[in-house]
């Protein structure tokens, strides 16, 4: 029951984060659908985790190179993420405000794809595979 919580819980935040880059859009004194290619850096974002999860060993190691590469061109991908509206409203693509929205909606998304991982990408008894 507490992993039902836990989805329901991160659901939620998803909900709230791109209600915020849907607002960075669509509200009318911005009107402009630019920020929504941050949607990419969400779904490429968990990319080199998956890749590294699969590729590496299963020692107990602290840390390999893999995991290491990983977190690297992650972070590269959310670090793209924040800049990406900052560059938009610099060559005033974007006013902004929007770019407030969506750097909100970012942050929100990626706390709630971080607390996936922490929650659900433990090696305790409870898989993601039960759903």
């Amino acid at each position: 029951m507490a992993g039902i919580k836990a989805l329901v819980g991160l659901s939620f935040t998803g909900v709230i984060g791109l209600t915020f880059l849907m607002l960075g859009c669509a509200l009318e004194r911005y009107g402009v659908y630019w920020p929504l290619f941050v949607l990419i850096f969400y779904f490429i974002s968990p990319i080199p985790h998956f890749i590294a999860k699969r590729v590496s060993d299963d020692t107990d190691a602290a840390s390999s190179a893999c995991k290491e590469l990983a977190y690297f061109f992650t972070t590269g991908i959310v670090v793209s993420a924040f800049g990406f509206p900052i560059i938009l409203a610099r060559v005033e693509l974007i006013k902004w405000g929007a770019c407030a929205l969506v750097l909100a909606g970012n942050a929100v998304i990626f706390l709630t794809v971080l607390g996936f991982f922490v929650l659900f990408g433990r090696g305790d008894d409870f898989t993601w595979e039960q759903w």
